[in-house]
């Protein structure tokens, strides 16, 4: 062999089965522990996140129940207003057909918002 071509043989063998000295294997203890700890991180940031979530969630589930049962409240009031004036409209011993509708739709809405309010708790 010439002396060219036994240089180039030497240098793919040398560049191409690396030492154990010039590698850490992926068993090594040190690698094993850094990935523990990078998942461990991954981890642990997930779970943050989606407890923020969660608690976002519930706060703007929260807001939304305060605020249907805001509107249902004033419907409620309203009604029993108008509930009132009809019957002021009356005579004593009449009770129109009105009034009696507009009585059984206060009574549905004060039954929803009741619920409502137990499902808060």
């Amino acid at each position: 062999m010439s002396k060219y071509s036994l240089i180039a043989v030497s240098a793919i063998a040398w560049f191409a089965i690396p030492s154990k000295s010039q590698t850490l294997p992926e068993t090594h203890p040190f690698i094993q522990r850094i990935a523990a700890e990078r998942e461990a991180e991954v981890r642990g940031g997930a779970e943050e996140l989606h407890a923020r979530m969660q608690a976002e969630l519930i706060s703007r589930g929260v807001v939304e129940r305060r605020a249907k049962l805001r509107q249902d409240t004033e419907k409620l009031l309203a009604l029993a207003a108008e509930l009132k004036q009809h019957v002021d409209k009356t005579g004593p011993n009449i009770l129109s057909l009105e009034v009696i509708k507009k009585a059984q739709e206060i009574e549905k809405l004060a039954k929803s918002v009741r619920e409502k309010m137990r499902e808060a708790y």
